[in-house]
């Protein structure tokens, strides 16, 4: 009874601290982005035990049919998108209170970067015990790259926010462009190779633009959001089917081409199919983020959202590292990703990854705030003031 009392207390604490002008579809959609990269990652990456060593490896490597799981938990245009709004959103009431863009700029970026240190410093120190301890140094630099590899994500994202007074303006087609122009010089031309990453910028901008464009105008018409929905998903088959895109829309050990390392014309189409759906389920979220209940969970999801991005592969890791412990290769934890009892056994694997990165989340969410913010969620924990607002910055990956 006294833990429902408390749910109760926070949850009428968070209701009452939340400006009404707030956006609570906003924090829900982020939400979601940050569920799907989890999902994603922890269903479509698997860590295999071979003679003592430790290679990673994708269930879409061999099992090619289960693309469309991809479609589902490849949602970093939707963080892209609510970047591009928030931000936008942000530049202008700095503007308004007449702060530079050097303070909002400082303000934004510094959210990402403590809680960057923090799983930076830990994995070093990880990486050298490791080393220390004999472990080979194959297993040690697959293990470091699940964890660094999705950081590339926030560099774009400071990127492209240090960017926002320039391309606030940029309509979303423009990027789409050049992301074709770039495809075409790659694969059509036979251009270098290096030309590619060109696109890990203008692939992105396009829900950041996208995203720019609904803070200024407002939400889009219906008709714009079908729109982007079906002629996104009608582009991203079409390229697939008739173009020789790959039908993932993750990277997938071994294979030729990759939809996101670096991003082709498809992604950036599948995107806007993306937005598109995000932006067409803003009116259901709203209504449903009316209940006090459902708005507490979004918004506690949004205050730890750095944390849960940063840590969730660590999370893996670290069950994947002591059911070694048992002796023997455990199956959906350990096992090649061949067959339907690895999909049943790793299904059964994610409750125990979800109670690994609650123990990450105890550990290092205090990270994720200023100090002076901290102090106000502590006094908040503690009956002594408002609720923290949930954190504008997403936690993409």
């Amino acid at each position: 009874m006294r833990a429902v009392t408390a749910m109760r207390t926070l949850t009428g604490r968070i209701e009452d601290s939340t400006p009404p002008s707030r956006d609570r579809a906003v924090d829900a959609l982020r939400a979601l982005a940050i569920l799907g990269v989890v999902l994603g990652h922890w269903l479509v990456t698997a860590l295999v035990s071979d003679s003592g060593s430790i290679y990673t490896t994708s269930p879409l490597r061999h099992m090619p049919l289960l693309a469309p799981v991809s479609w589902l938990f490849q949602t970093l245009a939707v963080f892209f998108l609510v970047g591009g709004r928030v931000g936008t959103q942000g530049y202008l009431a700095a503007r308004v209170r007449g702060h530079s863009y050097w303070q909002w700029l400082g303000g934004r970026l510094g959210r990402l970067a403590r809680p960057v240190g923090i799983v930076l410093a830990v994995w070093a120190v990880a990486i050298v015990l490791m080393l220390g301890s004999g472990v080979e140094p194959e297993t040690v630099r697959a293990l470091a790259k699940l964890v660094v590899s999705p950081l590339w994500f926030l560099l774009v994202f400071a990127g492209l926010t240090a960017l926002t007074p320039l391309v606030r303006h940029v309509h979303p087609l423009w990027p789409v462009a050049v992301v074709a122009a770039v495809d075409l010089g790659r694969f059509a031309l036979d251009g270098p190779a290096w030309l590619g990453w060109v696109n890990l910028a203008a692939a992105w901008l396009v829900p950041y633009t996208l995203g720019a464009w609904w803070a200024r105008r407002g939400l889009p018409s219906v008709a714009v959001r079908w729109g982007l929905l079906a002629g996104g998903a009608a582009a991203t088959a079409a390229l697939v089917i008739w173009a020789g895109y790959p039908a993932s829309m993750v990277g997938v050990t071994g294979a030729k081409i990759s939809n996101l390392h670096p991003p082709t014309l498809a992604a950036a189409v599948f995107g806007l199919a993306q937005c598109g759906l995000a932006l067409l389920l803003h009116g259901p979220l709203t209504r449903v983020l009316r209940r006090p209940a459902a708005w507490a969970a979004v918004a506690l999801a949004n205050l730890s959202a750095m944390t849960i991005f940063l840590w969730h592969q660590t999370a893996m890791i670290g069950v994947t590292a002591l059911g070694m412990l048992a002796g023997r290769p455990l199956p959906g934890l350990h096992t090649v990703p061949d067959g339907s009892e690895w999909i049943a056994a790793r299904l059964a694997w994610l409750p125990v990854f979800v109670v690994a990165l609650a123990g990450c989340w105890v550990l290092f969410r205090g990270y994720e705030r200023p100090a002076g913010r901290r102090s106000r969620a502590r006094r908040a924990a503690a009956g002594d003031g408002p609720a923290p607002e949930p954190c504008p910055i997403p936690a993409e990956a």
